[in-house]
């Protein structure tokens, strides 16, 4: 069970769930005693006028009480900071777990999914946990304890606290068929409620330029409506135990006072005794619907568990190798040695037999249209994937005999959008060199052309990023984002369409700095746009994942019929003719 696998997270607070059982045996002492003094009170000191014993018994029963209140106080401080500390370090096993994830497992759970079982998952076991704790130790030692202590008060009515406990038990397991079905749609509800908001905030600018909001309304209404009629008809459900509760109890006091009061007519029974026996009978049946409430939450938190344990056991494809190989740095050197690559669950081969060369002290530029496979490429360089035939190989070393932080910390990485982080610009331009210098960060972003606007803002590099840098323009991120490249000192780039939202003037500048800043280092840049790599050393044009054309710009003119096509639809005529004189 899924849920039993949760547990041992618990096994560092070991010390406070020992601490916690002792004041619950505590509490439980107290409430099983409380009905016995009460009953000499009323038989030996009300009715048998003695008033030693009402204030002896009385004053006993004072004691408990505060003793049974600290004891309360205590539990509870103790279940809330274990069930706290459990969460919190739950968390960070997923959230851990999840860093370590590559794009396969990523794509597998989706992120929508994966925010709701670090969050809306751990919640439900927190809070049965937490129940748990109070309950599993308390309600059945009270139940048992207390009906003993009924039946030795009066075996001859302790029937009805049977007939009541199966009456309550005939509910809860109706209950129990009907709701626990219901919980696994519940957590995909929600699942699924996350990823339309998530789809709907990220998409917001697209939704209002093209007047959908009324469609969007729409969507997220529907699957709005599909989770609340679900937890409506769940909570519904709940909420029949305790009306039902109310009137078991309720005949159930009845039948013992109108037996009991027989009892006393004929002598055989004390009024103490059956006040006594009617709280005992209280204490019992409510522990037993106590145990049953437990047994109805258990589901909904094993459903959220075993959602947990998916992530927490989920087999990592990518991992590090157990003896992995010290690469010297050697420049960069990049090569593909025919290279097939299929991503899980598709169909066809997104890159077919990929064989190309990249070396330090050159640019190289993969040139193709959309879907051609041009990021997947980096995607590999990177190893967010790994080769389903051929090798990837830096400096001569095939990247999957790496480990992964080694072969990271030598790439300067420039993803096609431009992520930034909030905090302030220094720090965004450092995410990648904690210990960057004053020097290295102005010449990283002199470079990426971002010193120009850093400078006009009041608090230069410590000006503040807002959450995705939205307080930047797509340009000034994707500057900030090449700084940042530039910054951390790697002696290989790869630039993933990272020029894009840049006019020419401002990439002119970038390209020509930039040659400079990685003089002896390899560059791979990725693009859909001539403009950028027209004097690259070499530029690779890709076409439905295979090589069609290498070279340099003249000689593609020259011989690649699909670059010619690409330069025709970008280039003015004057420029081609230019270029080919």
């Amino acid at each position: 069970m899924s849920i039993i696998k949760i547990l041992k997270y618990f096994f560092p607070y070991i010390r406070l769930l020992i601490l916690m059982a002792i004041l619950i045996f505590c509490q439980a002492y107290v409430t099983l005693a409380l009905p016995d003094y009460m009953a000499k009170i009323i038989n030996q000191g009300i009715i048998g006028q003695d008033s030693q014993i009402i204030f002896h018994n009385g004053g006993l029963m004072m004691l408990l009480t505060i003793g049974g209140g600290l004891a309360t106080i205590g539990v509870n401080y103790l279940v809330s900071r274990i069930g706290a500390g459990f969460a919190r370090d739950l968390r960070n096993e997923v959230f851990t777990k999840v860093e370590n994830f590559s794009l396969v497992e990523i794509n597998k759970f989706s992120i929508a999914s994966l925010i709701t079982r670090t969050t809306n998952d751990i919640q439900q076991i927190q809070m049965v946990c937490m129940m748990l704790f109070r309950i599993v130790l308390m309600a059945p030692l009270i139940s048992v304890l207390a009906t003993i202590k009924a039946y030795q008060l009066a075996p001859s009515m302790t029937w009805i606290m049977g007939v009541a406990v199966a009456a309550l038990m005939f509910i809860v397991l109706l209950l129990f068929k009907l709701v626990v079905p219901k919980f696994n749609q519940l957590q995909k509800l929600v699942d699924k409620l996350n990823l339309v908001t998530r789809e709907i905030l990220t998409g917001l600018k697209v939704i209002k330029s093209f007047n959908k909001e009324k469609y969007e309304e729409e969507k997220f209404n529907k699957v709005n409506q599909d989770l609340t009629k679900l937890y409506l008809f769940v909570n519904r459900l709940a909420a029949v135990i305790q009306p039902v509760m109310t009137l078991i109890m309720g005949f159930m006091m009845i039948a013992i006072v109108w037996f009991g009061a027989r009892q006393i007519a004929l002598s055989k029974f004390q009024i103490g005794s059956l006040m006594a026996f009617l709280q005992y009978a209280i204490q019992a049946v409510t522990s037993f619907l106590m145990i049953s409430v437990v047994f109805i939450a258990i589901p909904r938190a094993s459903v959220s568990a075993g959602r947990i344990i998916e992530v927490l056991e989920t087999d990592i494809k990518i991992k590090d190798p157990i003896k992995p190989v010290n690469v010297p740095k050697l420049g960069g050197k990049v090569e593909f040695k025919n290279v097939t690559f299929i991503y899980p669950d598709a169909l066809e081969p997104v890159l077919h037999n990929i064989s190309f060369v990249a070396l330090p002290g050159q640019t190289t530029a993969i040139i193709g249209s959309t879907g051609s496979g041009k990021s997947t490429i980096l995607n590999l360089i990177l190893r967010f994937y790994d080769v389903t035939e051929g090798q990837v190989l830096v400096d001569d070393v095939d990247v999957r005999l790496m480990r992964q932080k080694d072969l990271r910390a030598r790439i300067g990485y420039v993803s096609q959008k431009a992520i930034l982080f909030p905090g302030t610009i220094e720090e965004n331009i450092t995410y990648g060199n904690s210990e960057a210098t004053q020097e290295e960060i102005f010449r990283a972003a002199t470079t990426a052309q971002a010193l120009e606007f850093i400078n006009e803002l009041e608090q230069k590099f410590k000006s503040s990023v807002s959450q995705a840098g939205s307080n930047f323009s797509g340009g000034q991120k994707q500057r900030l984002a090449i700084a940042r490249a530039l910054a951390k000192n790697p002696e290989l780039y790869l630039f993933d369409d990272s020029f894009s939202a840049l006019d020419f003037k401002t990439d002119a500048a970038l390209r020509n700095a930039l040659r400079h800043e990685a003089k002896g280092k390899t560059v791979i840049m990725v693009t859909q746009r001539i403009g950028p790599i027209m004097d690259a050393d070499k530029i690779i044009v890709v076409e439905s994942g295979q090589i069609v054309g290498e070279g340099t710009h003249q000689e593609l003119l020259k011989t690649c019929k699909v670059y010619q096509e690409i330069a025709a639809s970008q280039l003015s005529p004057e420029e081609l003719t230019r270029v080919e004189e």
